[in-house]
């Protein structure tokens, strides 16, 4: 605790390591934490949620039994090995898997094809008067000021012009540890406050605390300014969003009173490194669909991403405050991802819990190099893998359960991955090595000849290939009919070329993100931590020496799988050569997908908002490229000089 000190004399002791001063008064609301055993709320009576939900695992149930079918018939063997036995469960799971996925994107392009909306709840147009008060929270941990001042500003102008400013306020939410990070920050908002007193109010905190990471930090500003604000939104540090979309979302909840939280769907904008292109590419064209199919299932028990939605507070208060989980990182401690968790309290609490993929107005960015996927990938790893404890050990709603589980599930599927290839791997490796046995027993008059059945294995590759690439095709068919609705010049042959090259790229990248999940989950399950390290957003070209240090082991792998196969047969080391060249080529890969994006790739994979970015996302880069010379030249204004010293 500190002592705040104004001109040489101690007025009191504060909570927190910024100046008081640029905090309103204290409405202080309630949120205790929940017990996962407690009993909630009796649900109310939903009718026909069952149709869609039973048509997507139904669905994905009869094509899973129809991959094992085949792939016995591929195997064709009388007396299947243990080892048989077990590729064929591991590949069937993996199969199974994927088939839930494209058969969830195929039930999504089914109304946006139509030119229908996927939407959970309707947000009315503007127009209606706001009656309520609502937050822009800013959770922030060593993120760059200019950025964040920037986005703000942005929002802030675009609400004023709409004349709704009165009817929102600002926090930014600071859980920064290095003092002199710390200061910096302060005095940036500080100028920040001052240049928007007249259009809309800003906050600063910064938390001597950073307990329970950045739920915690939510849960400080409910507790003591909640009461204050009928709903909040929470922005990340490199989201935005405009000001049409939250006076929509705000107006939404002023009329649904059982609305506890509405997701809209963030763009992924601002790409600058090839990865970043390859990436805001596959997010824009087959990202709707996919949320689209989760809207149409999930209906109002949806799920919540962490940033870029709106939340009614009080609901937020009495049904989502998170406990500290008994026992050590990274099983026990702090619940890392908050998100999916607070969702799924709100649901047992019968709060609505909603999606909107087809409004717009909301964007965010995304990591810039490999490396900084992989080390979000195993903080998000973590995260989901702790949610197995909840899982099994609570009292939650069957689709709460389920949206925890299918979490987990998709880190869990790259060891399933991992081992089926290494489980056939040993196959043929085995199969090279054996020499069939033609008489199971002594007492079998006629040889059991080993049978190939090569129509089941052609039909089985087909029937895969078009089961993984299905929500490739579909993103393309949307995107196809859009263009032409747009007349965009060349559209059809760009669209083609771009989903082309994005899944050229996608086949040699995932074997990659295979290796670095299936080692996330094996140190999650050794009791390894990933603790909370800073978010890289911007930057571009990594050392090639630097990459092939961090991927030496994925090509020593790709090395080693390949020398197998080639011993196995030519025929192994052809099916398997995707794997293998992602793999043995990581280190090349992730070099140059850091890079800047050369002209044709930025052509080829280039999106609506890329090509006509929206108003708000040009605002708030330019506001930022100010923001950024103000810090950068010290003109920032410093405004009242409070000293802060430390207790003795």
């Amino acid at each position: 605790m500190s002592e705040l000190t104004v001109a040489g004399q101690k007025i009191g002791r504060i909570p927190d390591a910024s100046s008081p001063e640029l905090l309103p008064a204290e409405v202080p609301l309630e949120m205790p934490d929940q017990d996962f055993k407690a009993r909630g709320a009796k649900p109310r009576r939903r009718r026909g949620y069952w149709i869609p939900r039973a048509a997507v695992f139904t669905g994905a149930a009869l094509l899973t039994a129809a991959f094992a079918y085949e792939l016995h018939s591929v195997l064709a063997v009388e007396q299947a090995t243990p080892l048989q036995f077990l590729f064929l469960i591991v590949s069937t799971i993996a199969f199974g898997w994927i088939a839930l996925g494209s058969l969830n994107a195929a039930l999504g392009f089914i109304p946006l094809f139509g030119g229908e909306k996927a939407d959970t709840i309707d947000l009315p147009l503007p127009g209606a008067p706001l009656t309520t008060r609502t937050a822009l929270l800013f959770p922030v941990y060593h993120e760059d000021p200019a950025r964040i001042a920037g986005t703000v500003q942005a929002i802030a102008l675009e609400l004023q012009s709409m004349g709704s400013a009165a009817a929102f306020d600002v926090f930014i939410l600071s859980d920064t540890r290095d003092e002199g990070d710390g200061a910096a920050e302060e005095s940036a908002y500080r100028a920040l406050r001052h240049r928007l007193k007249d259009t809309i109010p800003v906050y600063y905190r910064r938390r001597r605390e950073n307990r329970g990471r950045k739920a915690g930090n939510i849960k400080d500003w409910v507790r003591r300014f909640g009461g204050g604000y009928q709903h909040f939104v929470v922005l990340d540090g490199d989201s935005v969003m405009s000001g049409t979309t939250l006076v929509r979302l705000a107006l939404a909840m002023q009329r649904d009173e059982m609305a506890g939280l509405i997701q809209t769907v963030p763009r992924l904008t601002g790409a600058t490194t090839l990865l970043q292109y390859l990436t805001q590419f596959a997010s824009n064209v087959y990202g709707p669909l996919v949320a689209a199919g989760l809207a149409f299932w999930h209906r109002d028990q949806g799920n919540y991403w962490g940033h870029n939605a709106i939340i009614r507070t009080v609901a937020f208060a009495s049904a989502a405050g998170l406990p500290t989980l008994p026992g050590r990182a990274p099983f026990g401690g702090d619940i890392q991802s908050h998100d999916f968790v607070e969702a799924v309290l709100l649901a047992r609490a019968d709060w609505g819990v909603h999606m909107v993929p087809t409004i717009e107005g909301s964007y965010e960015g995304q990591p810039p190099t490999l490396p900084d996927v992989v080390a979000r990938d195993r903080r998000w790893a973590q995260g989901n893998l702790q949610h197995l404890g909840i899982v099994f050990g609570s009292n939650i709603t069957t689709m709460g359960r389920l949206h925890l589980l299918m979490g987990a599930t998709s880190y869990l599927m790259s060891l399933v991955w991992a081992s089926s290839l290494v489980v056939g791997i040993v196959l043929a490796l085995q199969g090279q090595q054996m020499i069939p046995s033609y008489f199971i027993d002594e007492k079998t008059l006629f040889p059991v000849w080993p049978v190939t059945d090569p129509g089941a294995a052609l039909r089985l590759f087909f029937a895969t290939m078009l089961i993984v690439l299905m929500p490739k095709f579909l993103g393309l068919a949307l995107e196809i009919k859009r263009v032409h609705h747009a007349r965009e010049t060349f559209g059809t042959v760009r669209a083609v070329l771009g989903v082309v090259t994005e899944t050229f790229f996608s086949i040699l990248l995932s074997p990659i993100l295979m290796v670095t999940q299936t080692v996330a989950v094996f140190q999650v399950l050794f009791g390894l931590d990933s603790g909370w390290r800073t978010q890289s957003r911007d930057g571009a070209g990594i050392p090639f020496a630097e990459a092939v240090r961090f991927h030496r082991w994925h090509m020593l792998l790709g090395a080693v799988m390949a020398v197998a196969c080639y011993e196995a047969s030519a025929l192994v080391l052809a099916w398997m050569s995707p794997v293998i060249l992602g793999l043995v080529l990581s280190a090349p890969l992730s070099w140059l997908t850091s890079r800047r994006a050369a002209s044709p790739f930025r052509a080829l994979l280039s999106t609506r908002d890329g090509r006509s970015p929206p108003a708000i996302v040009e605002s708030a880069r330019r506001a930022t490229g100010e923001w950024a010379d103000h810090i950068a030249t010290r003109s920032i204004e410093t405004g009242t000089v409070v000293e802060i010293t430390r207790a003795a």
